[in-house]
């Protein structure tokens, strides 16, 4: 039966990021109503905003919840692992993309 929602279960994984690690916002996050002090619909990230991971906790028992520090706003929101990249992980390149040249031995 198809819903269209995930299924996976993150929690069977290590959490994509740890406490202190700097990440920016892939996506605007507003206020679903769970952000105290702040109206339903408002801005409280926007993409690109940089800030560190300060507590990584579980939702549902199924997913994982960052707990952001947003230095330039001050606040603190829960973002989920698609809102987010590393700025302080750097992926290794494929190895199409080196550009070494390996030649052959003789």
């Amino acid at each position: 039966m198809g819903l269209g929602r995930e299924q996976g279960v993150e929690i069977h994984q290590p959490p994509r990021f740890e406490p202190g690690e700097r990440v920016r916002a892939t996506r605007h996050i507003k206020n679903d109503g769970t952000f105290p002090g702040r109206q339903i619909g408002e801005n409280l990230v926007r993409k690109g905003d940089e800030g560190y991971v300060r507590d990584v906790g579980t939702f549902l028992q199924q997913f994982f919840i960052y707990a952001v520090e947003w230095i330039d706003r001050g606040t603190v929101v829960g973002m989920r692992a698609r809102e987010l990249m590393s700025l302080d992980k750097v992926e290794a390149p494929s190895r199409t993309d080196s550009t070494v040249n390996e030649g052959t031995a003789r």
